[in-house]
């Protein structure tokens, strides 16, 4: 299953999977072994452990032996990369439904009269009198 080698799109490949975010969830709780992560899916342990390496792959989980055991453990400073992009992108489309916004109020301030000749700030408070 080829990935992307930048470390952002390994972050979002393995978040896209439900198993993947599950067993996230699971680890969140504490860590676990390979067995217990893999009780409650209908899965073979390969395919598990398959999960594991790409959640590893992507920096999110540690993989451990102990005696003939492997434990995972979560590693939420993984999410930092993702949690920048996701911050920084926020902040740029807010600014741009901000300046939207702004532009959409100025074209309904400026609104040319509709029907009957009133402009729309008149219609909407006669619509406001009525309702009271």
């Amino acid at each position: 299953m080829p990935i992307a080698t930048d470390s952002l799109s390994r972050i979002f490949f393995a978040l896209a999977d439900p198993t993947r975010r599950a067993v996230l969830e699971r680890l969140a709780a504490g860590s676990a072994t390979v067995g217990e992560l893999a009780e409650p899916f209908a899965m073979s342990r390969p395919a598990i452990s398959q999960h594991l390496g790409v959640l590893e792959d992507a920096g999110l989980i540690e993989r451990t032996r102990e005696g003939q055991w492997r434990r995972c453990t979560l590693r939420p400073e993984g999410l930092d990369g993702a949690e920048r992009w996701v911050a920084e992108h926020r902040a740029a489309w807010q600014a741009r439904f901000d300046r939207l916004d702004r532009t959409l109020e100025a074209l309904a301030s400026t609104r040319p009269a509709g029907p009957g000749g009133t402009d729309r700030a008149a219609r909407d408070s006669a619509d406001a009198e009525t309702e009271e």
